[in-house]
């Protein structure tokens, strides 16, 4: 059982894409329904929140059972998505646009 923000992971999260991502660490190492996840998440957006939920998972079953670690590294589920927001250059409109020139 799955409570994201005391509410179920449907209402959360409708799209069956984002439902799926967060069921992966359970299915890589065959533990679906043995264990309840109660999560909070703030901030991003929706995909962003679902990877975050699923890597957080995949982090506690590691450290729950340390056998369970190898199936999931090699799944990419405990490697951190490290991309951030370019930051807004001075200058610039934005982080790579620039502001609009006007020959005449």
């Amino acid at each position: 059982d799955i409570l994201i923000n005391a509410r179920s992971v449907d209402s959360y999260f409708p799209r069956l894409t984002h439902q799926i991502q967060i069921q992966t660490p359970f299915e890589v190492t065959k533990t679906g329904g043995q264990f309840n996840v109660k999560a909070t998440l703030t901030g991003g957006g929706v995909s962003g929140q679902a990877g975050a939920l699923r890597h957080a998972i995949a982090k506690a079953l590691a450290l729950y059972n340390p056998s369970l670690r190898d199936p999931l590294k090699k799944n990419g589920l405990l490697t951190r998505d490290s991309r951030v927001k370019e930051r807004k250059k001075y200058g610039q409109k934005g982080a790579r646009a620039r502001f609009q020139y006007s020959k005449r």
